[in-house]
């Protein structure tokens, strides 16, 4: 009877000790969130506080030379930085959230189109990656496009607001640069149509 007591506790001990080892061993590929997995929240209002940026991303006049003409936009998705060339090698420069791995993109484009709160329907493609997404949304102030959107001709990007500021300075979106909604405020009403968009990845030499 106590040979079978023991033998049953043994089993028992050995059980537990394997799925300890399971378990430590499905901790080993566990993929906690980053900034590349922050997805779209749609509905979310920020506050005015939330708005605030770290100085370090906030709209500011820097020396930036360049032989771009001033009215040129540069991104800088390296940097993490807009640029809105201005004359004497000065620019305005405004904190930016970019395109997570695999989204980001460099090259020549236009400004084609501008609006304000615009409506967003999310391409298949962003809903097969975010299944919980709505099909379309009107604008407003829970939308993730924000107050202003400037859209980049030939693409399916934009330079837009949005309803997340804490992600400003980070990569985590689908290719598009996304500004708080009061700097893309700013940003719209000095950019016309036809502004020509130059987007990089290196570092600026300035």
């Amino acid at each position: 009877m106590r040979f079978k007591i023991a033998m049953k506790m043994l089993a028992i001990t050995a059980m537990f000790a394997a799925t300890a080892s399971v378990c430590v061993s499905a901790e080993e590929f566990i993929s906690f969130p980053d900034e590349n997995l922050v997805g779209d929240q749609p509905g979310l209002v920020p506050t005015p506080e939330e708005e605030q940026l770290p100085a370090e991303y906030r709209r500011q006049m820097v020396f930036f030379r360049t032989s771009e003409q001033p009215g040129t936009i540069i991104v800088n998705t390296s940097e993490r930085f807009l640029y809105l060339i201005q004359a004497d090698n000065r620019a305005i420069r405004y904190g930016i959230g970019v395109g997570r791995d695999g989204f980001q993109w460099h090259g020549l484009k236009y400004i084609s189109r501008k609006a304000e709160w615009p409506d967003w329907t999310p391409p298949p493609e962003m809903i097969a990656r975010q299944p919980y997404l709505p099909r379309f949304m009107a604008g407003g102030p829970g939308n993730p496009l924000g107050a202003r959107a400037l859209y980049i001709g030939g693409t399916v990007y934009r330079i837009h607001g949005t309803n997340q500021p804490r992600t400003i300075g980070s990569a985590v979106s689908s290719g598009c640069f996304r500004l708080t909604n009061p700097e893309v405020a700013d940003l719209y009403e000095r950019v016309p149509v036809g502004t020509r968009v130059v987007v990089r990845q290196a570092p600026s030499v300035q």
